[in-house]
């Protein structure tokens, strides 16, 4: 299991802890927890940020690859190196705003509305979960070279391999 699959499973049972003892809570009571809000949204991005790393090491996103499936080898190979480095662009853009944002939070000692704690506590996960979905696609980008295409999830070998395979 990577880091990033745990931190999911942990916050998405968090996240049915919390909710499950708010309802008992406010059923029994009349009243709700409140700090129950405020964890629940910050677990449920932390759940989020966590599950698009796992999904994109396993290449689990939605993709149109039409293209993909009639470029020869050398275009192909373009074709992904040239999205790696969009999302390489992309999550650059994301370290670099919440990094700064977090310190930011830190710096000027901002605190939560709802139970007064630090923001930075929640927004540093912005920033250290984008580099880990950046390093996963860096992971991915490597292993779609090397395994050539038609070897993505849920897809069968290329037909060439599959034609090789019957003959043999």
């Amino acid at each position: 299991m990577r880091p990033e699959s745990w931190l999911a499973a942990l916050a998405l049972g968090l996240i049915g802890i919390i909710s499950l003892a708010n309802v008992v809570v406010r059923y029994a009571t009349d009243a709700s927890f409140a700090f129950t809000e405020e964890f629940s949204v910050f677990l449920l991005v932390l759940l989020t940020l966590a599950g698009a790393s796992v999904a994109i090491r396993r290449q689990a996103h939605i993709r149109i690859a039409l293209l993909e499936d009639v470029l020869p080898l050398p275009l192909w190979q373009l074709v992904v190196v040239l999205q790696t480095l969009a999302v390489l662009v992309v999550l650059g853009l994301v370290v670099w705003f919440g990094g700064t944002f977090a310190l930011e939070e830190y710096q000027w000692e901002s605190l939560s509305p709802g139970l007064g704690l630090p923001n930075w506590w929640y927004v540093i996960w912005l920033p250290i979960l984008a580099l880990a979905m950046a390093w996963r696609q860096l992971q991915q980008c490597v292993e779609r070279l090397a395994q050539g295409p038609g070897h993505g999830p849920g897809q069968d070998a290329s037909p060439e391999h599959k034609e090789s395979d019957h003959e043999s």
